[in-house]
């Protein structure tokens, strides 16, 4: 497909290429000059949903009674890098 580049120099990436990436508005684009011609590559945003509950399947809930919130949340992120190492290894 042929485009125009237009008077500020932007250019249209076709729906068809956008929909197979994935590309949404709001995503940041990267480019740039290798021998001759532009690469572009598209960065998807950050998410900006809850992480609320993400950690929650790592604390057993018989061992944080009487800890406060950021004992919990070591004691979780431990077990989760130790369940991580321990998978790798196997």
């Amino acid at each position: 497909m042929a485009g125009i580049v237009g008077s500020k120099g932007q250019i249209v990436i076709s729906k068809k290429i956008r929909d197979q990436l994935g590309i949404e508005p709001g995503w940041r684009v990267s480019q740039r000059l290798v021998d001759g011609h532009v690469e572009i590559y598209f960065i998807q945003p950050e998410h900006n949903r809850s992480l609320k509950g993400s950690l929650q399947r790592f604390i057993d809930p018989s061992l944080a009674e009487g800890l406060d919130w950021e004992e919990i949340r070591e004691r979780a992120w431990t077990r989760a890098a130790k369940e991580r190492e321990d998978k790798s290894r196997a």
